[in-house]
């Protein structure tokens, strides 16, 4: 085989691959959590948060959070100013419209923030609360 002639892949090979680039696709949601002017306030997220397709039962996991601790430990939240946090998720399904943002734990006032229009840059800002 000469140097300059391409390599032939099989059809089968180049869609499975295809399937994979699509897995690993993350979603981006950069959360703000509301000024308080109640004075120290504690944050955390539970590694449980999911976001959920609405049009199936698929659920994307969370893979890593960005300046929240993560449960059982608290980040404080600065007083009188919007906290800001980021999580990163595993990839929706291709065809998800919409979706739902939420923290499934097992108590009372986890995060829930319902029908976040889907985008083509998979990167979104939420406003959580309590």
């Amino acid at each position: 085989m000469d140097v300059l002639t391409k390599p032939i892949i099989a059809q089968e090979i180049l869609e499975s691959l295809q399937t994979k680039i699509e897995e690993e696709k993350q979603v981006i949601v950069h959360c703000c959590f509301p000024a308080s002017p109640f004075l120290g306030n504690l944050i955390r997220i539970w590694n449980t948060t999911v976001l959920i397709d609405q049009n199936s039962s698929h659920k994307s996991k969370l893979i890593h959070a960005e300046n929240i601790s993560i449960f059982p430990n608290w980040t404080p939240v600065p007083f009188m100013k919007d906290f800001w946090f980021t999580l990163v998720f595993s990839g929706l399904p291709k065809d998800c419209k919409s979706f739902d943002f939420k923290e499934e734990i097992p108590e009372e006032g986890g995060f829930f923030v319902k029908s976040i229009k889907r985008n083509s840059s998979d990167i979104y800002r939420i406003k959580i609360s309590e």
